[in-house]
C-alpha cells in the first residue's frame, strides 16, 4: 500500500477507522526526513495491513503543533485509535520493523484496561 498524505481534515478519521496507522511527520527541508522517507515508503509496501500516513509539517503546521512535538522526523503509531508510539528521529529499516512488530504484538485489551484505570484515578 502506498503512503497516504494526511491533513488536518483527514487525520482523525484515518486514525479511528483503521486498526494500525503509522504517521511520518516530515518537511522537505529536513535532511533526516529525506533519509527516513524511503524507509517508511518501503515498509508501506511490505505491510498492506497498516495505513502509512505522511504529514507535511510545512503544509499542515496546526496538525504538527497539535502533537506537542518540537522536532522532525516524528513517527507516531496508533492502534485501534490509541497513540501507542511516538518518537522523533529517523529510524533505519530494522528499527522501523521492530516498531511495527511491537505495535502488532500489543495486547490492546490490557492497554485499554490501563487507560481506563488512569482515567478513573485522575477523576
Amino acid at each position: 500500500m502506498a503512503t497516504t498524505e494526511l491533513t488536518v481534515d483527514t487525520f482523525q478519521q484515518t486514525v479511528v477507522d483503521n486498526d494500525i496507522v503509522l504517521v511520518d511527520f516530515w518537511a522537505d527541508w529536513c535532511g533526516p526526513c529525506k533519509r527516513f522517507g524511503p524507509v517508511f515508503d518501503a515498509a508501506s509496501s511490505e505491510h498492506e495491513d497498516i495505513v502509512f500516513g505522511k504529514v507535511d509539517t510545512e503544509a499542515q503546521p496546526a496538525l504538527f503543533a497539535a502533537t506537542g512535538a518540537t522536532s522532525i522526523p516524528l513517527l507516531m503509531g496508533f492502534r485501534e485509535g490509541i497513540l501507542v508510539f511516538s518518537q522523533p528521529g529517523a529510524l533505519p529499516p530494522a528499527g522501523l520493523a521492530q516498531v511495527i512488530d511491537a505495535i502488532k504484538g500489543l495486547d490492546m485489551d490490557d492497554i485499554k484496561t490501563q487507560l481506563a484505570a488512569k482515567e478513573t484515578s485522575a477523576s
